[in-house]
């Protein structure tokens, strides 16, 4: 492709909105542009890497048996009904009416959809196991949009669903799929890392999410510097303190302290002069329209996840000023765990239970306790990992010391379990003739996530550092000879040789100033760079430069097709990726 003929707007600056590297980059280098918020258009350059991870993507899937199918984005409600989801999924469903004032959304998942599919079709167990795929575009309508590709509206996504007829074959779908997972980051190019991770609004009992290794990334990573456990925060296990339970150890009465104005903890430890670990913080929570109180110690964090999953609810959020004051009697800032309201489920972190004499919240305007002892004063249903597990805390496989570490979510595998298929009857007939449920499984990857965590992990002053294997061209051969037809004329050949050899390369024949060529070419972060100017065809070579290690060498015009050859295998191997 001869850039004097393609559509590269390139930009100096990215504009103001544009918070991280990869929204600013990808703007810059002419690969996307807004066209309202959270949703963008694909430029040529920016397809180009959008259909190469759609094609590893797709080689693997189909090399790990799955079948590609295309369902609509357009979904009836009826099938979220039938799961109980038209309701819980929240705001990200984007609902609309048609003219016949019909309910539909559009397809932020395609979980009952593709149950749908499987269930008007799969009558024996003879028929099992099946996994279907699809590479398609989805929307959720995110309350904030941010960030570009890395969160937008609208995205490309690759969704496969695998039915089994028992538990175990569900098992190994499942692994079957995080393999191919393996598999499709490994060849992209991208440092990765396989976390255990809570399945939310999916749903299910078992999942793993796939992270890019970013310092840029949104998402933390709990791992041991000991073993291979790695889970996000939500799902990190903290290791159950050892010890004496001190909950019914004896403990001086109750009492008030007067505390005006201090609400937060650092206020109130500030103000008593006490360690924040002598400190009980009680927050209240709505958990499927009900309250719930959780309790941990004064310096941790409450991790809603794993309350949300204890209790056994789909949606949870802070109780409100109103409701606070409902529970505690109190205004925000003075809850304690002892003489709640009636009827509020109060749970607290195992941490809790190796100490007494605890300070909290008074429930009362300008009040905290001192000496409260959780066993005689409060009525804790019961005790468990509430908290978000810190760096220092012991891995809960081995007991090595877990440390943190940044990277961006890229896919997700789950173990749904029948949590679609029961309620939507999806069954076979066994060898005897009876009806069976089908066990599911749901395989997510974020396609076009995938090239702005490539950026993110990837840039340098100059702008992209594509991988090769998802680069918009592998190759740009850039001809600085102006108005010397013989270097021009040695360009045209060197494009044509280097096609020839299969490679993608876009020849800049642009008449542009060298400074302006070399500038998009490390902007838009081609692998490879190929220099030709009148000295190099003089002296009999062409400037080869490696924009991973920023290397530059001579390559010979003469055999230059063997020694570009050898050359490109290196520039691969600096990426840790086999040359196909």
């Amino acid at each position: 492709m001869r850039l004097s003929r393609y559509y590269v707007p390139t930009l100096k600056e990215a504009p103001s909105e544009a918070e991280v590297i990869s929204h600013k980059l990808l703007i810059r280098a002419g690969m996307i542009r807004k066209l309202t918020s959270g949703i963008y258009n694909f430029l040529p350059l920016g397809l180009r890497s959008l259909n190469k991870v759609e094609a590893i993507v797709r080689e693997e899937m189909d090399r790990a048996g799955a079948m590609e199918v295309l369902l609509p984005m357009v979904q009836p409600a009826d099938l979220w009904r039938e799961t109980g989801r038209w309701d819980y999924y929240g705001k990200e469903l984007l609902r609309f009416h048609d003219r016949h004032d019909r309910d539909y959304c559009l397809g932020p998942t395609h979980e009952e959809v593709m149950t749908d599919l499987i269930r008007g079709e799969i009558r024996s167990y003879k028929q099992l196991p099946v996994n279907l795929y699809q590479i398609q575009t989805k929307f959720r309508d995110e309350i904030r949009p941010r960030f570009g590709l890395m969160r937008g509206r609208e995205f490309v996504m690759k969704d496969a669903y695998s039915f089994d007829r028992d538990e175990q074959g569900a098992e190994a779908s499942y692994w079957n799929m995080f393999e191919a997972y393996k598999r499709i980051f490994s060849r992209i190019g991208l440092r990765f890392k396989p976390v255990q991770a809570d399945s939310g609004a999916i749903g299910g009992d078992f999942s793993h999410e796939f992270m890019v290794l970013a310092d840029t990334g949104e998402d933390t990573i709990a791992s041991c510097k000991a073993c291979e456990f790695a889970a996000n925060l939500e799902k990190a296990k903290v290791t159950a303190p050892q010890g004496e339970c001190l909950c019914d150890a004896e403990c001086p009465a109750i009492e008030e302290v007067p505390t005006p104005g201090q609400h937060t903890v650092e206020e109130v430890c500030k103000f008593l002069n006490v360690d924040a670990s002598a400190l009980v913080k009680t927050l209240l929570f709505v958990v499927d329209g009900e309250p719930v109180a959780a309790l941990v110690r004064g310096d941790r964090e409450i991790n809603d996840v794993k309350l949300r999953n204890l209790v056994g609810g789909n949606e949870i959020e802070f109780a409100d000023e109103a409701l606070v004051k409902e529970i505690t009697g109190a205004p925000v800032g003075f809850a304690g765990p002892h003489s709640l309201k009636e009827g509020v489920r109060v749970f607290a972190d195992n941490e809790l239970c190796l100490a007494t004499d605890w300070i909290a919240g008074g429930n009362k305007a300008d009040t905290h306790v001192r000496h409260l002892s959780l066993g005689r004063d409060c009525n804790i249903e019961k005790f468990a990992d509430l908290r978000v597990i810190q760096e220092g805390d012991h891995c809960p496989e081995c007991g090595g010391e877990i440390e943190f570490t940044k990277g961006i979510e890229v896919g997700h595998v789950f173990k749904l379990g029948t949590k679609y298929s029961e309620k939507m009857s999806a069954t076979y007939l066994d060898e005897n003739g009876k009806s069976q449920t089908m066990i599911m499984g749901c395989y997510g990857i974020g396609v076009s996530r995938i090239i702005a965590s490539a950026i993110e992990q990837n840039n340098d002053d100059g702008g992209c550092v594509f991988p090769p294997s998802i680069a918009p061209f592998e190759a740009c051969l850039i001809s600085l000879g102006g108005k010397d037809e013989a270097v021009n004329a040695k360009a045209e050949e060197l494009y044509e040789e280097i096609r020839a050899l299969g490679v993608d390369v876009c020849y800049d024949d642009r008449k542009e100033r060298p400074g302006v060529k070399f500038a998009d070419a490390d902007l838009v972060g081609y692998p490879m760079q190929l220099v030709l100017g009148g000295k190099g065809l003089k002296n009999g070579i062409i400037e080869a430069k490696n924009r991973k290690t920023g290397e530059k060498i001579e390559l010979p015009l003469d055999g230059f097709a063997q020694a570009f050859a050898d050359w490109r295998t290196q520039v691969w191997q600096n990426w840790g990726l086999e040359l196909n």
